[in-house]
């Protein structure tokens, strides 16, 4: 047999083709790896949201005074304080509970103490001659000879001056804010006493006291201030009432709303306020409890449930979280039950070898102390994001303060004590929003720009036309949203009548000019052929020119003067200046360019023979047009509108500068949205690693990842489909 010698440039041809299969191949298989990876980080950073919560038990002892009457902790947990009866505060080990230090806070016994609201570190104690006294504790890490050491003190307040009560209080609790310092006090004899400082400095006694007395409801059980201090909410756990006064009013009824508060045939058996006191949580011996809310309506402002949650046996503890909108209820059976209001979720049960009669959360939420008679046990809470669930992401929520269920976005405010709401609906549909007018405004442009300049331009008007287009995508998208946000949005809003009615005035008047055009001869007609497209651009310029300049009198003639003023009194629409009009022309002519340039490639690389067979058999170009060359490039025309409709989907600069992203549900063209890509780019930098906040932007990542995935699939079936049925024209 022969052998077969080959030559160096065959043997180069053959290297070059082997190399070049296995660089195409590898790049191919790094685009899907690079996929796969970014996919799986995300779910990596996203998963951990749907980790189940667990309480486990750390130490136990019983070696504590019975005569505790308050107890917290420190930020990292590292101390436990016991504030006793016996007027002494006990800094323990939270390990071995062994005794680290021991500081006097009051002279004379104490009768009970309370946290002042909102403070987290600062206490009212009443002592045994009715005197009120308030004393601070802190816990401080210094750096002492390198090494790291809790400073922790006792500072009585106002240099140690007792406020004298008079009477002995049923109940009593203590508002501050910067220097104004409120106490409410309640008596038997049904009078309740507002006392207010406005001067209240830590270290100068309290002075010049401004007293109000309300006349109320006898034998009330617990007197609570409202958020800021502004209201007072008394409560009858005996009879199942409450009472809502506002205790900014003086010399009259003070009286904003009472009603029931238990289920019909049973009784209150515990209730605590959650954080911010818009909420009171209320268990009854049925199982049942309830969260009501404050909430202002045009009737005025009352409670009113919102939510009810069920356990199996009645209510007998329920501990708030101190920073977070959760809380552990433990029923008569000592088990205990991990929820949280937003999510209106149980989270983990857990059941108690006694029965607690005091439980607090360490301020982070990660630890659980526990006392039952000289008896102390820590626990170890894994419950980092109790806010999140199917319903929360998704779904419509009562939120603290609302008159119904709603969508809503809203990571953060000026205080710790709102409610974190984290619903991605109103940020999927400002997403779909801004994409919907955006091709709206692009794809008839693009598609009919692009069949115009594959199949009727001169070519050499196409040869400047064609790249010109192509260029304005390498546009930066950041300039199409300044130029948007700061010059157009303020001339649509001043011209908005003459700029809406140029979509019909332009083509009509285009409609005028060509009717003109085809009565001229046709010797100058055809000497302009394939240049129709540059004789009509000064004529649309004109027509938009002449159209806004007659703003104000078209206005007066068609609406009677200003549209957005009739708009609002007619339709009830409002006008926000930046708004999904802005998005959609803005966005439009960013997504034109891609549009554009593929539909146009894909018409004009329709085989010119089919042209050619259809004019002979004696089709005009119109129908050669609809009939072959449109389903004959409808594979690469559809492809371009998909990729465009990704890139509306995913752009951020433009939806960040040109609108206000504003996270909303309304469809109104002359309202604003927040869509998934602006929302990343504004909050990221300010959420904190780790936190839920930071973990439901990757969740957004990965939902906008998904539906660009899903998209893109079904537009690539779609695309096959379109090929296999009119690629064989």
């Amino acid at each position: 047999m022969a052998q077969t010698h080959l030559s160096p440039l065959s043997i180069r041809r053959r290297f070059v083709n082997v190399a070049t299969k296995h660089v195409v191949s590898a790049g191919g298989v790094s685009v899907v790896l690079a996929i796969v990876l970014l996919m799986g980080y995300l779910f990596w950073v996203v998963l951990p949201i749907f980790t189940p919560a667990s309480i486990n038990q750390l130490h136990e002892s019983d070696a504590i005074p019975v005569d505790v009457l308050q107890v917290t902790t420190d930020d990292s947990f590292e101390s436990l304080v016991l504030i006793r009866s016996n007027g002494l505060v006990e800094f323990r080990d939270t390990e071995d509970f062994e005794l680290l230090q021991s500081t006097p806070f009051s002279s004379n016994p104490v009768q009970s103490v309370s946290k002042v609201y909102p403070t987290s570190d600062t206490f009212a104690y009443l002592t045994s001659t009715n005197t009120l006294g308030f004393f601070r504790i802190s816990h401080q890490v210094r750096f002492i000879e390198n090494e790291r050491r809790l400073v922790q003190s006792v500072e009585r307040l106002f240099n140690q001056y007792e406020v004298d009560l008079g009477l002995s209080p049923t109940s009593l609790d203590v508002f501050r804010k910067d220097e104004i310092l409120k106490i409410a006090s309640y008596t038997t004899d049904g009078n309740l006493r507002i006392t207010e400082y406005s001067d209240a400095d830590d270290i100068i006694e309290l002075e010049y006291p401004e007293h109000k007395t309300f006349s109320v409801r006898e034998n009330l059980t617990h007197v609570y201030f409202g958020p800021q201090g502004r209201r007072i909410l008394l409560l009858d756990t005996m009879r199942n009432l409450y009472e809502l006064h506002d205790i900014r009013r003086t010399g009259r009824n003070s009286l904003l709303t009472q009603s029931n508060l238990a289920t019909e045939g049973h009784n209150i058996t515990y209730h605590a306020m959650l954080l911010g006191r818009y909420s009171l949580l209320v268990g009854d011996a049925s199982g049942t409890l309830q969260q009501w809310t404050l909430t202002t309506t045009a009737d005025g402002t009352s409670l009113i449930p919102v939510r009810t949650m069920h356990f199996d046996n009645s209510v007998e503890y329920i501990a708030p979280e101190l920073r977070r909108k959760g809380f552990l209820v433990v029923d008569s059976d000592r088990k205990g039950y991990l929820t949280y209001t937003t999510s209106n979720r149980i989270l983990t049960e857990y059941v108690f070898d006694v029965d607690p009669d005091f439980l607090v959360f360490s301020p982070r939420g990660d630890r659980l102390v526990a006392l039952a008679n000289q008896s102390i046990a820590t626990y170890k809470v894994e419950n980092p994001h109790p806010e999140i669930s199917w319903r929360t992401l998704w779904g419509k929520i009562w939120y603290e303060g609302y008159e119904e269920p709603v969508y809503s976005w809203q990571s953060s405010a000026a205080d710790t004590d709102f409610e974190a709401k984290f619903s991605l609906t109103p940020l999927l549909f400002g997403t779909l929003k801004a994409a919907f007018y955006a091709m709206l405004f692009a794809v008839p442009l693009a598609v009919m720009g692009a069949i115009y300049t594959a199949n009727f331009m001169d070519p050499r008007m196409r040869a400047w036309v064609k790249p010109s287009v192509e260029i304005m995508a390498a546009l930066p998208t950041v300039i199409i949203g300044f130029i948007a946000g700061l010059w157009f949005a303020p001339i649509l809003e001043s011209h908005l009548t003459s700029i809406l009615l140029c979509i019909l005035v332009i083509p009509l008047g285009m409609l005028v000019f060509s009717a003109l055009w085809s009565r001229l001869p046709s010797r100058l007609t055809n000497t302009f052929g394939g240049w129709y497209g540059a004789i009509s651009a000064p004529i649309i310029v004109l027509i938009a020119w002449l159209t806004i300049s007659f703003d104000e009198e078209l206005s007066l003639v068609l609406f009677g003067g200003d549209l957005k003023t009739l708009l609002y009194e007619v339709v009830g629409l409002e006008y926000d200046q930046r708004n999904a009009l802005v998005i959609g022309i803005a966005m439009g002519l960013a997504v034109i360019p891609t549009i554009f340039s593929i539909a146009e490639d894909a018409i004009y690389g329709v085989p010119p023979h089919l042209v050619h067979g259809s004019l002979a058999l004696g089709a005009t170009r119109w129908q050669t047009l609809v009939r072959v060359v449109l389903l004959t490039a409808s594979p690469g025309i559809f492809s371009a509108i998909m990729i465009g409709f990704g890139r509306a989907v995913g752009e951020t600069m433009i939806v960040l500068m040109a609108t206000g992203n504003t996270p909303v549900m309304d469809i109104n063209l002359f309202q604003g949205m927040r869509t998934f890509a602006a929302n990343i780019a504004v909050e990221m930098p300010e959420s904190e690693v780790d936190s839920t906040h930071f973990r439901i932007l990757f969740l957004t990542a990965l939902v906008l990842f998904l539906i660009t995935f899903v998209f893109n699939t079904l537009a690539e079936v779609v695309r096959h489909r379109l090929r296999a049925r009119y690629g064989n024209l």
